[in-house]
């Protein structure tokens, strides 16, 4: 069953979104060359805390034998497509990561990623993360009540796939909310399944994983978490919490566009 929100847990989600945004607005300034990836979750996880949430993603079960997820962050770096856990790892000049960030407010969650260059990328690179945001927006503009999730799912596909990049197929967006993972899956591609139609006070995190290459996918078989791209290509990631709303959808973790 799909859950819909009342007013007052729009409300939370609306302050665990604006934490999440947030961080990713304080860690876009503090992505640079020779920054590691375990020092960005520290100063995610101090943020998140300081401002009274709870991060989202430490402690998540693993699946596959994973262990329960380490961090507070996912930090997931050029061939890494998501589920980066942050270590020692440092970021070098025309490297991309992806970050993706948890919060939870008062029982309730904010989900957003955003993916960044470190210092000066290539020209490829940036299109693919320009692409990647784009066309979480070309999924959003079907975020109506009354449409279904295979109308957002399709507006994105069209939208990466004409520009010539492929989609994760494996991994979907999801509703949110009191949980940080709820019915419906939001897929970035058309399933033969239509979906529920979206009602006023559905909640959603829509988040195309996109592949400057082919679409397969491994996952590391050490730490049972980081996805990879098969062939080495770079990835980006974008996505945000969205309420579906009768005038226009609220989207809690944008800070700015």
């Amino acid at each position: 069953m799909i859950p819909i929100k009342s007013k007052y847990e729009i409300e939370q989600m609306k302050a665990a979104g604006k934490i999440v945004g947030e961080v990713l607005e304080m860690l876009k300034e503090k992505i640079i060359p020779g920054i590691s990836t375990k020092e960005l979750d520290k100063l995610a996880e101090s943020y998140i805390i300081r401002n009274g949430a709870l991060p989202s993603f430490k402690g998540v079960p693993g699946y596959s034998g994973a262990i329960d997820f380490p961090a507070s962050v996912c930090a997931s770096v050029n061939d890494q497509v998501i589920h980066g856990i942050p270590d020692d790892t440092i970021l070098n000049e025309g490297d991309i990561i992806s970050i993706d960030v948890g919060a939870c407010y008062n029982g309730y969650h904010g989900d957003a990623a955003r993916t960044y260059e470190v210092g000066e990328c290539s020209e490829k690179a940036s299109r693919l993360i320009t692409f990647t945001k784009e066309s979480f927006f070309k999924g959003l503009e079907m975020v109506r009540p009354g449409n279904r999730v295979i109308d957002v799912s399709g507006a994105i596909q069209d939208y990466i796939e004409s520009a010539g990049y492929t989609l994760v197929r494996e991994f979907t967006g999801h509703g949110i909310g009191h949980e940080l993972h709820e019915e419906p899956e939001v897929p970035n591609y058309r399933t033969k399944f239509r979906g529920p139609r979206l009602q006023n006070g559905m909640a959603i995190a829509i988040e195309p994983m996109v592949i400057d290459g082919e679409r397969y996918i491994y996952v590391d078989s050490d730490n049972k978490w980081t996805v990879y791209t098969e062939d080495g290509s770079l990835a980006a990631h974008y996505e945000n919490t969205v309420i579906v709303n009768d005038d226009e959808p609220i989207i809690t973790t944008l800070i700015c566009n």
